[in-house]
């Protein structure tokens, strides 16, 4: 499956490579034509039927959390810089794999609590309390892993139940959402653009770049969003819920979503009985903001519901999966009917 070959895959902010070659690979398989720049996206373009074509901007960003090593002693012990937004408290004992001169595994550790005073058992776990341990390699890890190299965590996915659940689910399904919704749409009037960017979780970078080249007359940004329908959160803090359909996002802190923009999208999902839901995200943001500063675009987003984001298990349910997929196909050949113009 491709979502699964995605999220197996590595590539920290800045080091996309290994994902970069699997959706130029398949890009190809539904574009006219594809190309990489300077800054790692990917920018695949879809050809419209129509004659005067409005240009639409699809992103999905093929980045991750991770670190970058900033020390090695002479144990093989790492010291790591978070690449990202990373959270220090799902980091403990996990396995990482470090790019280096070779491929190194790791395991992220900390001062055991047995040791630890009153004071430090009751503080939260921070970056610079974490270290990578490579396990007796000792000396040898100065000579295989040189400063700077990336740090990721262990490529992972599964399906549990009706969910799948994985590393870099964020945002490896906006990915997959994105390629397939291509193969599935059955026309395209306008010209459509399919990004896959670099560096969305240090700064939405890669969308920047890439909508400053193309222009684009309305941008769609693809990506995870907060699902916290779980036990320690009260409904109103829920944001969205697992296996209620795409998330329609109205507002982040990186965009507010044109509102015709959005209502054509809700009135798509309703007349073709796609699930959805509406999304106002009080911190985090997507590539829309990036796409819409440069050119004064209509923006919006279509969100995954996703459960425990950036940690190294991210949960989606396939049902809310295929929504996206669905919702986005239907636009990509319904997107020329429409004028987005406050």
């Amino acid at each position: 499956m491709l979502l699964e070959k995605l999220c197996r895959s590595y590539g920290v902010a800045g080091f996309e490579d290994e994902v970069r070659e699997i959706v130029v690979e398949e890009l190809r398989g539904v574009c006219d034509d594809v190309r990489t720049d300077a800054m790692g996206n990917v920018v695949g373009f879809k050809r419209g039927r129509g004659r005067k074509r409005r240009k639409l901007m699809l992103a999905a960003h093929m980045d991750e959390i991770g670190f970058l090593v900033t020390y090695v002693d002479e144990k093989g012990f790492l010291r790591l810089d978070p690449v990202g937004g990373i959270n220090p408290q799902v980091c403990l004992a996990r396995r990482v794999l470090v790019f280096g001169k070779e491929r190194v595994w790791a395991v992220v550790g900390s001062k055991p609590p047995h040791i630890m005073k009153d004071e430090e058992r009751k503080k939260a776990p921070t970056t610079e309390t974490l270290f990578a341990d490579t396990c007796g390699l000792g000396e040898k890890a100065k000579e295989l892993i040189p400063i700077g190299s990336p740090v990721a965590f262990e490529g992972f996915f599964d399906m549990v139940g009706d969910c799948y659940v994985g590393k870099a689910m964020d945002d490896r399904v906006g990915v997959f959402v994105m390629i397939e919704a291509l193969r599935k749409a059955r026309s395209n009037s306008v010209d459509v653009f399919a990004v896959a960017t670099a560096q969305e979780e240090v700064g939405l970078r890669g969308a920047a770049t890439s909508a400053f080249g193309i222009t684009p007359d309305i941008g769609i940004a693809l990506d995870v969003t907060i699902a916290a329908d779980v036990p320690s959160a009260q409904p109103h803090q829920h944001i969205t819920r697992l296996g209620d359909g795409v998330a329609i996002k109205i507002k982040d802190s990186a965009s507010i979503s044109n509102p015709k923009l959005v209502r054509h999208l809700q009135e798509l999902a309703e007349e073709h009985k796609i699930p959805w839901q509406a999304e106002i995200l009080p911190r985090g943001g997507t590539d829309a903001g990036a796409i819409q500063r440069p050119v004064g675009v209509a923006v919006a987003t279509l969100s995954v519901p996703t459960r425990y984001v950036h940690s190294p298990a991210e949960v989606v349910h396939k049902r809310d999966v295929k929504a996206t997929i669905d919702l986005l196909a239907r636009f990509i050949e319904d997107a020329h009917k429409r004028e987005y113009i406050l």
